[in-house]
């Protein structure tokens, strides 16, 4: 689903286009998924599950100071979506495409994005002196998902690990405040 998806678009993708990249029949696909959306859901969760592993990975160094984990945290997120381009597209363009639920669906996993960095920026006392310090860690996801997504939809998700050092840069600015 999600190459097919990345390559033609989520509203001309057709169960057919899945099931010739998957290699499985109408009926094994109908016996997983009620219908496209379904399965373009299942496929964003999964997609998701494994994005928001990689973060939780790199931030499992607990020595490590806050900043050297966000920043090891924003480098394997956005090296996974430039290894992919076809995921980056699903991941953040198409799926406004699947419709209500699958823009809710995006939203809810842009929150597991912001409670897991807020837990992280939580650890530093400069941020947990802000005014409120929940409400900025949204503004950062926010606007880091907007950075990346404008770049995606421009075909140039290659370039996106290039945003990791000017966003750390005004991380720290906003901390050292």
């Amino acid at each position: 689903m999600t190459a097919a998806v990345g390559e033609r678009g989520y509203a001309r993708t057709t169960v057919a286009d899945v099931l010739k990249r998957a290699h499985v029949s109408r009926e094994t696909f109908y016996e997983h998924f009620a219908d496209k959306q379904e399965c373009f859901m299942s496929a964003y969760e999964h997609a998701a599950d494994r994005i928001l592993g990689v973060v939780n990975e790199a931030l499992s160094a607990r020595d490590e100071p806050v900043m050297g984990r966000l920043e090891r945290a924003l480098r394997a997120y956005l090296r996974e979506l430039a290894a992919d381009a076809a995921a980056a597209r699903t991941f953040l363009l198409e799926v406004y495409a699947a419709g209500p639920a699958a823009a809710a669906l995006r939203f809810r996993v842009q929150r597991r994005f912001t409670e897991v960095v807020d837990g992280l920026l939580a650890e530093d006392e400069r941020f947990r002196a802000l005014p409120d310090p929940e409400f900025a860690c949204r503004m950062l996801i926010g606007g880091i998902a907007s950075l990346v997504t404008g770049r995606v939809a421009l075909g140039e998700h290659a370039t996106l690990p290039s945003l990791c050092t000017p966003i750390l840069k005004h991380v720290a600015s906003l901390l050292d405040r």
